[in-house]
């Protein structure tokens, strides 16, 4: 009776883990995508961008290779602050400052797993499109004016 108690128990926590993982806002997700503050430094450059796609699920055994994805090395708190900017033409908005990016790019023309990317480190402006006041989606990025 105690095995099938904690066989149904387990059972439970586990669709409850996968309901919880089913209910990630595009707030969520575009953080877990796209922000990595402070930076992690324990990684070699060169596998930064392997490891964090990897690591933030981005990147997944069985699915294509992303072909880009920019992570900010900028608290979240700068890229909501965004959303209070004006939009651009096509409702974008723009941080006002520029930050740290590492740029992560797929090197070759293979989009099958194992991915290979080459990193840049960037100070740019994020585009963003926003939300209810919250980003959701990084349009891109742009050097700031010489």
């Amino acid at each position: 009776m105690a095995g099938w108690a904690l066989c149904t128990a387990l059972v439970l926590a586990a669709l409850a883990g996968a309901a919880g993982a089913v209910a990630e806002s595009r707030y969520e997700k575009f953080l877990r995508q796209h922000v990595d503050h402070p930076r992690t430094a324990a990684l070699m450059a060169h596998r930064y961008c392997e490891t964090m796609l990897a690591r933030r699920r981005v990147t997944a055994p069985g699915r294509p290779c992303k072909p880009s994805n920019t992570f900010v090395h900028a608290p979240a708190e700068e890229l909501v602050a965004a959303c209070t900017q004006m939009p651009d033409a096509a409702g974008l908005h723009s941080t006002p400052t520029s930050m740290g990016l590492t740029a992560c790019r797929l090197r070759g023309g293979d989009t099958r797993p194992p991915c290979a990317y080459r990193a840049r480190q960037l100070q740019h402006h994020v585009r963003v499109a926003c939300l209810d006041g919250l980003p959701v989606h990084l349009a891109g990025t742009h050097a700031p004016p010489q």
